[in-house]
């Protein structure tokens, strides 16, 4: 969103049009100017209508690209119908890396429609193990309540890509509500049942948020919709994905938690559900051991050689860059984690085609106190300054805007602002 509403400021006569397969868009709202460098703000959910009433040379097509001809500068979409563009930018995002794909027991996490599948599987669980160390992982084992969890990060510290391993043990009894800020008090952990009832996650949340429904009024993008990649998802998930109390009562006492922290390793293998093949599993103080190993419908081995039995896996190891279907009709420089190279003007190498966001890499030389992060800070930031590059008359400015001098992001983990 923030590359169609800066092109439509810095461009108020120019005709932008914004195709997205989903209805719902992330926009940046109540922008607050703190400094020269630094910037508060709200990532928002709404409806991709709202760009065109808000923006009066701004059009939205609910659809997707499923056909791109750069010669001709024209992208088709899943209706039949032919855009054609003078410049573009490509801001499709990222989808999930999930650590096996086809089996429906290993959730992703990217959208809300992505939050809403775990929501349902979150019901009757009784253990996930949660893979991954980023910002999702982090905020999720921390958001689940009622259920046993299994964390296994690959480094020697939890949070490692926001913090160092000393503020990680300052944050380790949050896992378990410890630390004075806990999310319920001692006296509800203390009798909270025998670990059969519901998982979920209780945090409160006072922004408005929407999911998308099969309605009669929604047919037309429907239709669209249908016809869109499999790997075609919505936006992001904006700084407050896990604070959502909308998740039916539990029968346990909120409390009832046990995390286990396995450093240094990864996913080795999915094994079958068998007590015979597999009569140990570990088990160390979670709730959840005195459940029979053949009760479990699935097991994981990690690196370590540790086997556990759970009900479901969340892959939260980060994103490879959604680029298809450019890449299919055009010959892209595609960097080595899957994004378009992108140059000091956000080009890719493709002319009059620019990218923006989880969906290029950076290759020009980096300042010393910048780094590329597939964040909402830097996607907002890349966005805004491809617009600007895209209307200068060359398709280049002649100076990097200050955000790619120096980075800094601020978030929430654990309850506290990292």
């Amino acid at each position: 969103g923030s590359c169609a509403q800066q092109l439509s400021e810095s461009s108020p006569d120019s005709t932008v049009t914004v195709v997205s397969a989903s209805p719902l868009i992330k926009a940046v709202t109540n922008v607050k100017k703190l400094s020269r460098a630094l910037t508060d703000f709200d990532v928002a959910e709404q409806d991709a209508a709202t760009l065109s009433e808000t923006y009066r040379n701004v059009s939205v097509r609910p659809c997707s690209v499923v056909k791109f001809a750069p010669e001709r500068k024209t992208v088709t979409l899943a209706d039949g119908s032919l855009l054609h563009y003078d410049r573009m930018c490509i801001c499709s995002g990222a989808t999930p890396k999930l650590i096996s794909s086809g089996n429906p027991r290993i959730v992703g996490i990217r959208d809300t429609q992505s939050v809403s599948h775990l929501k349902e599987a979150l019901l009757g669980a009784r253990r996930v193990l949660i893979v991954g160390n980023g910002g999702i992982a982090t905020e999720l084992v921390y958001a689940i309540d009622g259920c046993d969890v299994v964390w296994a990060v690959k480094d020697k510290s939890i949070g490692s890509a926001f913090f160092d391993s000393g503020a990680a043990q300052f944050f380790l009894p949050s896992l378990s509500g410890d630390d004075g800020k806990g999310k319920v008090a001692d006296d509800d952990r203390a009798d909270a049942g025998d670990g059969a009832g519901d998982c979920r996650i209780f945090v409160a949340s006072k922004r408005m948020k929407y999911r998308l429904e099969e309605t009669p009024a929604s047919t037309a993008a429907a239709d669209c919709s249908t016809q869109r990649q499999p790997s075609a998802m919505g936006s992001a998930l904006g700084p407050d994905w896990s604070e959502d109390g909308a998740f039916p009562k539990q029968s346990l006492k909120r409390g009832q938690k046990g995390v286990s922290v396995v450093y240094s390793s990864e996913v080795d293998e999915v094994c079958d559900p068998s007590a015979e093949l597999y009569p140990k599993e570990h088990t160390k103080s979670l709730t959840s051991s005195h459940i029979e190993v053949k009760d479990w419908p699935m097991f994981v081995r990690l690196t370590n050689g540790q086997l556990y039995g759970c009900d479901f896996v969340v892959s939260a190891t980060g994103v490879v860059p959604l680029t298809k279907p450019f890449t299919d009709f055009a010959p892209f420089d595609v960097a080595e984690d899957g994004g378009l190279c992108v140059d000091s003007s956000m080009r890719t190498s493709v002319t009059h085609v620019y990218a923006a966001g989880d969906a290029c890499t950076a290759t020009w030389p980096a300042a010393a106190q910048w780094v590329q992060m597939r964040l909402w800070t830097q996607a907002r930031q890349m966005g805004c300054y491809a617009a600007l590059c895209m209307t200068e008359d060359s398709g280049e400015r002649d100076s990097m805007d200050f955000c790619f001098e120096l980075f800094a992001h601020v978030t929430k983990f654990f309850g506290y602002k990292v």
